[in-house]
């Protein structure tokens, strides 16, 4: 939910506020429902999604039901007391405070705070007392996660890293000047509450493009249309016939690039590997060249010197040679070293020999390809791009096929860790062994739900490949992929995910695990 949606959102609320706290709700682990009855009478939800990937803020008629689900929600059920009295919204930014007045009773209630930062897939729920302590949080973020800032109960709660932007709501002509030349997508660099929906947005209402260079007239443009989202920031304007040709002809061109750009690159090592096994065919006459020296040193050994570094000597047809030598050896070890300089020789150009028309036959088929990316249309470019050249490259993390024939993938190291889990689908499993250092385990189940044996298959692979390999009881935590991320500045194959179940498992490998 961006920036200038969310400030659409609050000004809605606010014509509400204060407004009478009838009790809140919990429909599931990752929302919460406030129950509110508004200065105008109106009674509706508040509802705060705050979990990843997609948390989002909603006013929603009828009754919400559900009780606490987690520690922290049984938490906001007992502190968050009183009529809300306030929403107010960092910048622009898509974080927002929601000010409780807390109550008098048998036991008083003292107002406390709401911070939903509605961050992606960093979001997170964050309850505060009067003095911006933090109460309790839905995800607490530690020091290993988090560099900038820590978010633990007992800490003053920080908000996320200041950033300067401009505000669109006093920004003038003259301010966005700044993007002149450059490509309309720029503006979510350098205005506040903007994302990538609403640039898409502003560009159809100024009838560009994201990729439109900006001049002056067209920045003209951008800015009445700036202002007019600002005022309307609803999605979905219309696009006509011509401007719906330049933005899929733009969308073709933006997705062919980067495609390219990965075929090129591997024409470039293909090409240079096909130059070293060349080089290494020619240098076969080389080690033609340093066998007959060999022999001659062999067969001349008494008219080698002792201790030379070289030596002249004639060969079988008269001709004088001249032979490098190495002082600290013998002429028969010199010899020696010779053959075993054109033994090495002679391997690499046997290699390459069967090298070259399989890198040939390579090149031609990315050359091949290269000429398909350059002619596809829209809908081959999307599929290029979710399944870039399957099955080319190099293998990612081990292969194992569940007992019903599931592939599952097993990463060897932090890296392959975090390669396997970002290009994995939405919908694949995803495995971890709770608690300690070890492999991500995916299963390809790509939105099906498969047996329990294959489900525990893939949890002994994870209890197998982590710290806890050899115990009896492992502990394996498994969710969907779409709910694992990566927090930023994380290291590579640190993660956090939500919605987990759990399997006992031993942390052995499985009889039928085979790799293949």
């Amino acid at each position: 939910m961006e920036g200038l949606l969310i400030h659409a959102f609050l000004r809605e609320l606010k014509g509400e506020l204060p407004a009478l706290n009838l009790g809140l709700a919990f429909p599931d682990e990752g929302s919460l429902a406030l129950l509110l009855k508004g200065r105008t009478g109106r009674i509706f939800n508040l509802v705060l999604r705050y979990r990843p990937p997609s948390p989002s803020l909603a006013l929603e008629e009828g009754t919400l039901l559900g009780q606490p689900k987690t520690p922290f929600q049984r938490q906001l059920q007992a502190r968050v007391k009183g009529p809300l009295l306030e929403a107010e919204q960092l910048k622009l930014d898509r974080v927002v405070f929601f000010r409780f007045a807390g109550e008098k009773g048998f036991v008083d209630t003292p107002p406390s705070t709401l911070v939903l930062e509605a961050t992606g897939r960093n979001a997170n729920l964050l309850l505060l007392d009067e003095g911006g302590r933090i109460l309790g949080v839905d995800r607490p973020i530690t020091k290993e996660v988090n560099r900038y800032r820590e978010l633990r109960p007992g800490l003053p709660y920080m908000p996320p890293p200041p950033y300067e932007k401009l505000d669109p709501r006093t920004l003038t002509l003259e301010d966005l000047r700044i993007l002149l030349g450059k490509p309309l997508k720029e503006v979510v660099r350098h205005v506040d509450g903007i994302g990538l929906e609403l640039m898409r947005e502003l560009a159809k209402r100024a009838g560009l493009t994201p990729e439109t260079p900006l001049d002056e007239e067209a920045l003209a443009q951008v800015y009445q249309a700036l202002k007019d989202v600002l005022e309307h920031p609803h999605l979905g304007t219309a696009l006509s016939q011509e401007l719906q040709e330049r933005w899929r002809e733009e969308e073709k061109e933006a997705l062919r690039k980067p495609l390219l750009e990965a075929l090129r690159r591997e024409e470039r090592t293909l090409r240079a590997r096909l130059l070293d096994q060349e080089r290494a065919l020619q240098r076969l006459e080389e080690a033609e060249s340093l066998r007959r020296q060999a022999d001659l040193l062999l067969a001349r050994l008494r008219e080698v010197p002792k201790g030379a570094d070289k030596v002249v000597l004639e060969d079988f047809a008269g001709r004088p040679v001249e032979i490098p030598l190495d002082p600290a050896l013998s002429p028969q070890e010199n010899a020696q070293r010779l053959y075993e300089r054109a033994r090495r020789l002679e391997g690499l150009a046997e290699r390459a020999l069967a090298l070259i028309p399989r890198l040939e036959a390579q090149l031609q088929a990315l050359q091949e390809e290269v000429r398909r990316v350059e002619r596809a249309e829209l809908g081959e470019l999307l599929a290029l791009s979710r399944h870039p050249k399957g099955q080319k490259g190099p293998r990612l993390g081990l292969r194992y096929t569940s007992p019903s024939g599931f592939l599952v993938l097993v990463g060897r190291n932090a890296k392959e860790n975090d390669l396997l889990t970002r290009t994995a689908h939405s919908e694949d499993l995803w495995f971890h062994a709770q608690g300690v250092p070890g492999s991500h385990v995916i299963l390809k189940a790509e939105g099906k739900s498969p047996p329990l044996e294959d489900l525990l298959f893939a949890a002994r692979l994870a209890a197998y490949h982590s710290k806890a390999r050899g115990e009896n009881q492992v502990p394996v935590d498994y969710t969907r992929k779409k709910h694992v991320w990566r927090p930023r500045k994380a290291a590579p194959g640190q993660v956090l995910y939500t919605q987990a179940k759990t399997l006992f498992v031993e942390g052995s490998l499985p009889q039928e695990a085979v790799e293949g």
